[in-house]
């Protein structure tokens, strides 16, 4: 845990704060709390029933399904501020999925009870998690069709311009600021380890991207868009 004033400024450094009146502010101020996660830390499994709405402050987290075989396949790619577990609270529900981080992490947590009381008063913050759960879904529906209807190297090359788009690129503007193991970069193209390793090869063959270790590099990010978008 964190002290009061570090755990404000988290919040407020997010869009939905200034939905908020002074006394709702004061409230997360009560009741909001850190947690600090170690890398490939399980943070809530399929099936657990929500406590909490999190908010990941610092770090990368996975959201992910275990298929077939215990095969995972990773549906949501998360950075900091970006906020989870709140569709299953809101529902009542159960997780339909897991989370588990790829770096050590840091998760500002608010009891579900808090959350619900505060949507149910608020109708601009209510309105403003309806919009972010309707843009997830949007973009779960695209994934689920990229994932079904793309060929292995449409797959690869959409994933790994998501993983620029959502984490951004190094100082060299190539490089993308996520290492990514291989057999994580399959489960997130819905693919065999060795069927990503095999088609990066490939892209790298191709000058493509440059691969080092975990690094690796777009050197030709239209080429990568136009697979992509043909699948």
């Amino acid at each position: 845990m964190t002290n009061k004033e570090e755990l404000g400024k988290f919040w407020e450094s997010t869009p939905f704060w200034e939905l908020l009146t002074p006394d709702e502010k004061d409230l997360l101020h009560q009741e909001v709390e850190i947690v600090h996660y170690r890398k490939n830390e399980i943070i809530h499994m399929e099936g657990d029933e929500p406590t909490h709405v999190m908010m990941l402050v610092k770090g990368k987290v996975r959201i992910y399904k275990e298929g077939i075989g215990q095969k995972p396949q990773i549906i949501r790619l998360l950075k900091p501020y970006d906020f989870f577990g709140y569709r299953a609270t809101i529902a009542g529900d159960h997780y339909n999925s897991c989370a588990s981080v790829f770096e050590p992490s840091i998760v500002c947590r608010l009891r579900k009870e808090i959350f619900i009381k505060l949507l149910r008063k608020n109708n601009e913050l209510c309105f403003a998690m309806l919009t972010l759960m309707s843009s997830d879904l949007a973009i779960s529906e695209l994934q689920t069709v990229n994932l079904t209807q793309k060929h292995i190297r449409g797959r690869l090359a959409e994933s790994l311009l998501n993983l620029k788009e959502n984490y951004g690129l190094e100082a060299d503007c190539a490089t993308i600021a996520m290492y990514i193991s291989r057999e994580d970069l399959a489960n997130l193209s819905n693919m065999t380890t060795s069927n990503a390793i095999r088609t990066l090869s490939q892209f790298a063959s191709e000058g493509i991207v440059g691969v080092d270790g975990r690094k690796i590099k777009i050197l030709n990010e239209d080429e990568l868009t136009r697979i992509s978008r043909m699948g």
